[in-house]
């Protein structure tokens, strides 16, 4: 379903939303979106076939120029993103942001956003006491074999707080929390890679635009509140775990600068493997070494995907 205000002067941007069971939160962030001081072209939210009450909050908004997009099945974030971009760049939108259901910008958000010439942008967040969560990060090592995490500082572990930053702080990986990409960008790396389903699809292509040439920056005065706490401690042993494991071996194998960085994903499996009597068990055992192999599976960088097909 789609409504607009032909009269409504033009932004030029699209805002492309995914969302799974999280009706309630997604109603807070389209109140969000609809507050702005200068409103989207068109609001695309993908619905990964929700069975709450989704359905229901959409069919409500007719205050948004709104596009739902619903999926036969649950594509996970990846897959709603590659829709939902892919949908945005054939609209013809001039500049692309990318949002999950529960974040919610502040009213000039977009608009300080849209004053900015950079082709690829990332709205600060913080929670919901203002204080700065912004887990991008500055500094994204695929160089040492040795770094245990690839993120080596953030901009909230580099800043104490919003009003110490600089209005601009150049970033190496990006969230779709937020994340504005300009049409060129997508012109020239393609779609987010569905095949992550979760997890590090939004880092993935952040590393595929710094390989094209761009930069990132994230704007101090673009303000993204997150609605929920972060929990970045997934039970390795679970269904999830199997994606942190897998995707995370994926940009070691397609963005490592070196073979001893490549190689880190065997280390880290053999070693998890090796520690789980003690540790995640034969469930997380299992996880990593299915993530090594499919991960291989899925080393190579994929050919720019068509964005208009």
């Amino acid at each position: 379903m789609s409504t607009s205000d032909p009269s409504a002067a033009r932004s030029g941007a699209a805002v492309v939303v995914v969302t799974f069971n999280r009706a309630d939160l997604l109603a807070r962030m389209l109140d969000g979106l609809a507050a702005q001081t200068v409103a989207p072209d068109e609001v695309i939210v993908v619905d990964n076939a929700s069975t709450d009450h989704t359905a229901e909050v959409l069919a409500g908004r007719t205050d948004l120029p709104l596009t739902v997009l619903s999926m036969t099945e649950n594509l996970g974030g990846a897959g709603g993103f590659h829709a939902g971009t892919r949908a945005a760049h054939q609209a013809g939108h001039q500049r692309i942001w990318l949002m999950d259901d529960d974040v919610v910008p502040a009213p000039d958000c977009l608009e300080v956003l849209l004053a900015r010439p950079e082709p690829c942008l990332m709205a600060v967040r913080e929670d919901l006491d203002g204080a700065l969560v912004e887990k991008a990060a500055i500094r994204f090592d695929l160089d040492r074999p040795w770094s245990v995490r690839p993120k080596r500082s953030s901009v909230d572990s580099v800043y104490a707080s919003r009003a110490a930053m600089p209005a601009t702080v150049e970033v190496e990986n990006v969230a779709f929390e937020g994340f504005m990409v300009s049409r060129e960008v997508v012109d020239a790396i393609g779609l987010p890679d569905p095949s992550f389903f979760i997890f590090y699809d939004d880092v993935d292509y952040a590393l595929r635009a710094r390989r094209a040439g761009f930069g990132i920056v994230a704007v101090r005065d673009a303000v993204l509140v997150r609605q929920l706490d972060f929990n970045q401690q997934h039970d390795l042993a679970g269904w999830k775990g199997y994606y942190m494991y897998r995707n995370l071996f994926v940009v070691h194998l397609r963005y490592g600068s070196n073979l001893g960085v490549r190689l880190k994903p065997l280390l880290v499996a053999l070693a998890v493997t090796l520690l789980s009597p003690v540790r995640g068990g034969r469930a997380e055992a299992r996880n990593v070494m299915r993530a090594m192999r499919d991960a291989w599976g899925m080393r190579a960088v994929p050919v720019r995907p068509d964005a208009r097909g």
